[in-house]
């Protein structure tokens, strides 16, 4: 299993990025938390990373702490219903800190603000991590249509961010009216992550 990647950072967009090693670019999926931290293109980066294999797909999914891979791996290995998309989902609306703090306190309300995570999944979440988080433990596929690649040159912050938003799931004409009333909550200077972060509150 491939537990972490390090090498140079081709390109980074809010939920891919690029690490190209020895010639070989390699695309990791990562979330908004983890591409808000990676440095400018060009820069040496290492992720910490796990590989879910399906019948015809090798996806490799890549976090900034050996922490948050845990915590995704608990979610999409423990919880019914929630696979590595919705994991990612998850990740990409709160902090692990956050996410801790709401499964060990059995905040549904929290937990349920995320994208595509109805009452009952929260209630999963819950139940099956609850004794799992909170301890020392945890110290805080290749793309659909119409999903941005991780090499794409960035357009605007608006239309990465309505990209990101489809990849999550929205439905293009949903993500593209959540990205834009972010747009003017948040002012012409916001960045992709702020719109991202702000569409799915």
């Amino acid at each position: 299993m491939i537990t972490s990647i390090k090498g140079n950072l081709a390109s980074v967009t809010p939920l891919r990025a690029v690490i190209e090693i020895g010639g070989l670019g390699y695309e990791v999926n990562i979330p908004v938390t983890t591409a808000e931290k990676l440095p400018d293109p060009g820069s040496e980066v290492k992720l910490h990373t796990m590989v879910v294999y399906r019948e015809d797909a090798q996806t490799l999914y890549g976090f900034s702490t050996v922490a948050e891979r845990d915590f995704f791996r608990l979610m999409i290995e423990q919880v019914s219903g929630v696979g590595p998309k919705v994991a990612l989902t998850i990740m990409s609306k709160l902090p692990l800190g956050s996410l801790q703090t709401a499964i060990s306190a059995g905040d549904f309300a929290t937990l349920s603000k995320c994208p595509g995570i109805g009452k009952k999944t929260a209630e999963r979440l819950v139940v099956e991590l609850k004794g799992k988080v909170g301890g020392t433990g945890f110290v805080v596929a290749p793309g659909a249509p119409g999903e941005p690649t991780a090499n794409a040159a960035p357009s605007s912050p608006i239309s990465d961010a309505v990209l990101a938003l489809s990849a999550l799931g929205y439905k293009p004409a949903d993500a593209d009216k959540a990205v834009r009333a972010a747009a003017r909550a948040l002012g012409a200077t916001a960045t992709t992550e702020a719109l991202i972060k702000k569409a799915l509150g």
